[in-house]
C-alpha cells in the first residue's frame, strides 16, 4: 500500500511527464480552461431557479397573440430573456433562429424582450436581426420571478414545466442543443 507521500510524488511525476510533451501541455491547458469556464458558468447561474418549476406567465407577442407557459407543457421550451440594447443578445439572435430550425416541432423556442423603453425598440431589433421565433413582451415582474439580471439569460424548461438548466451570456448552437436534450 502506498503512503500519501508516495501518491503525491507519483502525481507530480506524471504531471511533469505530461507537461514535457506538446500534446500533454495542450491537453492540460484545455482541461484547466474548461474547469475555469465551468466554474464561472456555475457561479453566474447560482441564483437562477434551476430545478424549480418554471414560473407561469401569460404574455403578449409582438403580433398581438398571447402565450401562456403552462399551455406549452408536453414539450421542452427554450426561454431566452434579452434586451434590445444588448450587444450579446444581437449576436445570439441568429443562434436562436438556428435552434428553432433545428428542433422543429420537437421543442418550442421563445424569447422574452425585457428592459426596453418602448415597444418600437423591440420591433426594430426584430426587424434588423430578422428574428423568426416568437417574441414575447415581458416586464420587471417576470425578470424578478426568474431572477434575471443579466442578458441574455436562457432557460431550458422540461416538458413537465421544470427549469432543467440555465445559462447567462452567449451560447452556441451546440451548447443550446446540449442543454436542451441532455
Amino acid at each position: 500500500m502506498r503512503t500519501p507521500g508516495q501518491v503525491s510524488a507519483r502525481v507530480k511525476q506524471l504531471w511533469h511527464q505530461a507537461r514535457r510533451r506538446w500534446w500533454g501541455r495542450l491537453g492540460l491547458d484545455v482541461l484547466l480552461l474548461a474547469l475555469v469556464f465551468g466554474a464561472v458558468a456555475t457561479w453566474q447561474t447560482r441564483r437562477l431557479p434551476v430545478g424549480a418549476p418554471a414560473p407561469d406567465f401569460t404574455l403578449r407577442t409582438l403580433s398581438g397573440d398571447t402565450v401562456r407557459l403552462a399551455e406549452l407543457r408536453g414539450q421542452p421550451v427554450v426561454l431566452a430573456f434579452w434586451a434590445p440594447w444588448c450587444g450579446v443578445c444581437k449576436a445570439e439572435s441568429s443562434t436562436l433562429s438556428q435552434l428553432q430550425g433545428t428542433v422543429g416541432g420537437s421543442a418550442r423556442v421563445l424569447s422574452v424582450a425585457v428592459a426596453y423603453d418602448d415597444e418600437a425598440d423591440v420591433r426594430r431589433f426584430v426587424r434588423e436581426h430578422e428574428v423568426d421565433y416568437p417574441v414575447l413582451l415581458g416586464g420587471g415582474g417576470l425578470t424578478r420571478a426568474y431572477a434575471v439580471d443579466q442578458f441574455p439569460t436562457t432557460f431550458f424548461v422540461s416538458s413537465e414545466g421544470r427549469i432543467e438548466r440555465a445559462v447567462i451570456g452567449y451560447t452556441t448552437l451546440p451548447g443550446m442543443l446540449w442543454r436542451l436534450w441532455w
